[in-house]
């Protein structure tokens, strides 16, 4: 997973744009935006972060790449949640 910040993504207009440019680059790549976190996170299929970063600069956004940190899954007891004994 490839993940940008991209402060200047305001709108739902943005979302789209950034998507098509993206998808214009990796046609079978997936696609997640947050748009309240100004974070477009991409699984490419094809393409690198270099061609991602440049497909959603040349759609007028500026990207940063950001590290991904996965999220751990607590590890599971008994209990229905993993928080109980």
């Amino acid at each position: 997973m490839i993940a940008f910040e991209v402060k200047d993504m305001t709108c739902g207009h943005c979302v789209g744009t950034i998507t098509k440019a993206l998808k214009a680059t990796d046609k079978d790549a997936r696609v997640d935006i947050d748009l309240a976190r100004h974070l477009v996170m991409v699984e490419p299929k094809e393409a690198d972060a270099n061609e991602l970063r440049e497909a959603i600069a040349e759609a007028g956004y500026t990207p940063v790449e950001k590290k991904v940190v996965a999220l751990e899954t607590p590890a599971k007891s008994g209990s229905c949640c993993g928080h109980c004994g």
